[in-house]
């Protein structure tokens, strides 16, 4: 490897790190302002997203320049088709934070509700799972990334039973019908993060060891 691409590949990892942890800031923003009914947090998520996406570009600028200019092979070329795909995902997230975000201004305007134990922990889930997926990725950790896929199975886990609860909820009080929604909505929303984090870990996988798991793990999903 060229001094000058090792150079420019340092740098990409650190860019999609710089990505991460504002998306990464933006999910727990939106989840706090969902469970504490801030609207003003919420609209400062909203209005950030665009920061996310000028930064989605940059990357994708940068992964196109170090193709051009370098034409990587083998791990190098891998890596740099790994970025482009991961820098989309992390732009996703900040989608989901966005409507998160949205959806927490809506729920303000309605009577108190209590959001079930399951969606706090959701949260968490999904948001170790990013940490985990943007570390197995610079620290070229295959291993890692298998744990994020087990811990995607328990969010869905977890998504799950929030349905049933919500449900539940609603036959019981009319008066939680549109509380209840937004909160399923919401919940499907933190799903998606976790799911995008797992997409990561997937083509970390792919990227060390050759090997294709997104079918099992749907698999997996139908026992």
């Amino acid at each position: 490897m060229s001094r000058h691409l090792h150079r420019d590949l340092e740098e990409l990892k650190n860019k999609l790190l710089e990505l991460g942890a504002m998306v990464e800031r933006s999910i727990q923003s939106a989840t706090q302002a969902f469970l504490t009914r801030d609207t003003a947090l919420a609209r400062r998520v909203i209005d950030g997203d665009r920061e996310v996406d000028h930064a989605e570009v940059r990357i994708e600028e940068e992964c196109l320049k170090i193709l051009a200019l370098h034409q990587p092979v083998a791990g190098d070329l891998r890596f740099v088709v790994t970025a482009l795909k991961v820098d989309n995902d992390l732009e996703r997230m900040g989608d989901a934070a966005e409507s998160i975000a949205a959806r927490a201004v809506q729920i303000s305007a309605l009577p108190p509700f209590a959001v079930p134990q399951e969606f706090p922990q959701m949260v968490t889930m999904a948001k170790g799972m990013t940490r985990k997926a943007l570390e197995c990725l610079v620290q070229e950790d295959a291993s890692l990334a298998r744990q994020v896929l087990e811990d995607d199975l328990a969010v869905d886990t977890a998504q799950r039973r929030m349905f049933d609860l919500l449900q539940e909820r609603m036959h019981k009080n009319g008066a939680d019908i549109d509380a209840a929604v937004l909160t399923l909505s919401t919940s499907r929303q933190v799903e998606r993060i976790a799911d995008l984090a797992t997409n990561i870990a997937e083509d970390v996988v792919f990227l060390h060891e050759g090997e294709i798991v997104r079918h099992k793990r749907s698999q997996l999903r139908l026992l």
